[in-house]
């Protein structure tokens, strides 16, 4: 079974995104988190919430404070934790140690739950697509982009997994997306390039020639696909293939 792209060139193999792709079903995890927050009642802004969101994840890029071991619950703990923490020392939310901990607690457990719905719809695609093509996965990633799969049952999914933390390269880069081609053994117009990210994902997988395919979600901003064009839209991972 191959996908046949305009052109006439066969679709050999699959290059997938995880954080916002396979995760969260297109959602940018800011969005993910916020709406989280919305339902939890946290007594803050959306702008304030994309200020701790900001501060959250330079301080995860900046040191290594996700170990390689860490499950995504972990992962996720720590996240929402920064965010926390510095809502309160920007003076944005005022909270005792108790509610502090009664929200953090109720945020994750919201989250985890929603992501443990969406990676097992994204599994079963998975499992059905990779009955006929090889896959690899490509994510810019903390370190424990391994770990994090086993938990969600990705692990045996995917030929191999290409994550920056590890390989030193970070979409945009397109280089992260020839590792991830040249571990398929393909050329790379016979690959096709799934993530929600235009800029990220679609824009340096064009520049290298793959077929690419948006999965089109609530993203942190307006993307703007005049500006990018890819070559297929989704909004569910179902409708690969």
């Amino acid at each position: 079974m191959c996908f046949v792209k305009s052109g006439g060139t066969m679709i050999k193999g699959y290059l997938f995104d995880y954080g916002g792709t396979l995760d969260t079903a297109g959602c940018h995890w800011g969005q993910m988190l916020w709406h989280a927050y919305e339902r939890q009642r946290i007594p803050i802004t959306n702008e304030q919430f994309r200020e701790a969101y900001i501060y959250g994840e330079r301080a995860l890029g900046r040191a290594p404070i996700i170990q390689p071991d860490y499950s995504f619950w972990k992962t996720l703990d720590i996240k929402i934790r920064l965010e926390m923490e510095h809502l309160c020392t920007q003076g944005a939310w005022e909270a005792d140690e108790r509610e502090f901990a009664t929200r953090h607690q109720a945020v994750l457990d919201d989250v985890y739950q929603r992501v443990q719905e969406i990676t097992a719809h994204s599994c079963e695609v998975l499992q059905r697509l990779g009955d006929h093509y090889p896959m690899v996965l490509v994510s810019n990633f903390y370190g424990n982009i391994k770990k994090v799969l086993q938990e969600f049952g990705f692990d045996s999914l995917f030929k191999q997994v290409v994550e920056s933390t590890v390989v030193g390269v970070r979409k945009p880069d397109p280089r992260i997306f020839l590792l991830g081609v040249k571990a398929l053994g393909f050329q790379p117009t016979e690959v096709a390039v799934v993530g929600d990210s235009l800029y990220k994902d679609i824009g340096p997988a064009r520049q290298i020639g793959c077929h690419t395919i948006w999965f089109r979600g609530e993203g942190w901003s307006v993307q703007k696909s005049d500006e990018i064009i890819p070559d297929r839209v989704i909004t569910d991972l179902s409708q690969i293939g």
